[in-house]
């Protein structure tokens, strides 16, 4: 089970918790020093377990961490340590579909009806007014699965222990969607739903007869050499090295139990929120992607048309495009790329335009305010004050 962004930030924001620091352990490398103070506060302040940053900009590299990996054992955090991305999924999935796109394989302006015909019989939806491009920047009007009341449930407490290796294919995740009905008319406004990017591999598995697994290889994971990151599919562990995922489970305890939430099936939320990946390989990611190094001109801009995200109870200052998103600071510098929530993880990977400058952090844990990777972002792209 997977919430979307709006309400997983609201419910981990409300599970902060009211306890003494634990040690920090940090970066004494110069330059960045207000970043590393944000990771300091953080891990100090009971928000997480261990934080890390990672800095890219241009050729100089900056890797940053408080905390620790493990509680029981005290091991640091590490770079290139693994861990669940969340909804950046998304950014990977819209970049095969955009790729496939300049291959000629597909349009965004293809409706659901050709690649998906009978799936969404006895539903209240038109596939054949709903395109591609709607999937991707999230206004196709389709409900939300992870939304769902029974679903969700399946997720919380006691009841992730029974489910945690639970198996959804794909079509099951639709069908809970479809028994919904739709939040609003296609193209009408911004509305985030997990589903639309289930509908989206499953039309890349449509246009390709292969896997989108195989795709998410061929076109974004082998030439970019990401070596550490993968879309485990029903596989319930996190390969090579990795801190320990805690969570609340959803708790909404004011001083919740924390949990060990890292071994766990993520066919509940597959190309929408089920990647793998490390600080690294999202850097290097972004960075190719934003400086036109994966996609043709053309689909890049495409991916960079945004639509607005106001009233929508999303992250706020931001615009959605094709799977990124922009968000303005409080100090009025904009940034790109994508950020991802799941049980045990938060990570946020944003950064210039042009790709050259970027900033990845992480925290293995599920508590803290959206606030934390705002300030973060905040102490490095930010003019210092006057």
């Amino acid at each position: 089970m997977i919430a979307s962004q709006s309400a997983k930030a609201a419910l981990l924001a409300t599970a902060i918790l009211a306890a003494t620091a634990l040690p920090a352990t940090g970066s004494s490398a110069p330059g960045h020093a207000k970043v590393q103070q944000v990771l300091d506060q953080t891990v100090a302040a009971k928000l997480a377990p261990g934080m890390v940053a990672d800095i890219r900009d241009g050729r100089r590299s900056w890797f940053g961490s408080a905390g620790v990996s493990d509680t029981e054992t005290g091991r640091e955090r590490r770079r290139n340590q693994r861990f669940r991305i969340g909804s950046a999924s998304k950014a990977f999935t819209a970049t095969v579909v955009l790729k496939l796109a300049a291959e000629g394989k597909l349009s965004l302006d293809d409706t659901l009806a050709r690649y998906l015909p009978g799936l969404f019989d006895g539903s209240a939806y038109r596939p054949d007014k709903i395109t591609i491009r709607q999937l991707l920047n999230q206004t196709s009007g389709i409900y939300a699965y992870s939304d769902d009341e029974k679903f969700f449930a399946t997720g919380v407490g006691a009841e992730w222990f029974k489910h945690r290796y639970d198996t959804y294919t794909p079509q099951q995740l639709v069908e809970i969607a479809l028994a919904h009905p739709p939040t609003g008319e296609p193209g009408r406004r911004f509305k985030y739903s997990n589903t639309n990017y289930i509908l989206a591999a499953m039309i890349v598995e449509k246009a390709t007869g292969r896997t989108f697994g195989q795709e998410l290889i061929r076109t974004v994971i082998r030439p970019l050499r990401l070596s550490g990151t993968s879309l485990p599919g029903t596989d319930s562990k996190v390969s090579g090295p990795h801190p320990v995922h805690y969570s609340t489970l959803f708790s909404r305890d004011p001083q919740p139990a924390i949990h060990d939430a890292t071994r766990m099936n993520q066919s509940f939320a597959w190309a929408a929120g089920g990647v793998i990946s490390t600080t690294t390989d999202l850097n290097r990611f972004f960075a190719a992607l934003f400086g036109g190094r994966v996609l043709p001109a053309a689909q890049l801009r495409e991916m960079l048309t945004t639509v607005p995200t106001e009233g929508a109870g999303w992250i706020p200052d931001t615009r959605y495009g094709l799977g990124v998103f922009e968000q303005k600071l409080p100090c009025g510098t904009s940034l790109w790329g994508n950020a991802g929530a799941t049980y045990g993880s938060w990570s946020y990977t944003m950064g210039t335009r042009d790709g050259k400058h970027r900033l990845t952090t992480q925290i293995n844990g599920d508590w803290a305010p959206l606030s934390v990777f705002t300030d973060a972002l905040a102490a490095e792209f930010c003019p210092a004050a006057s």
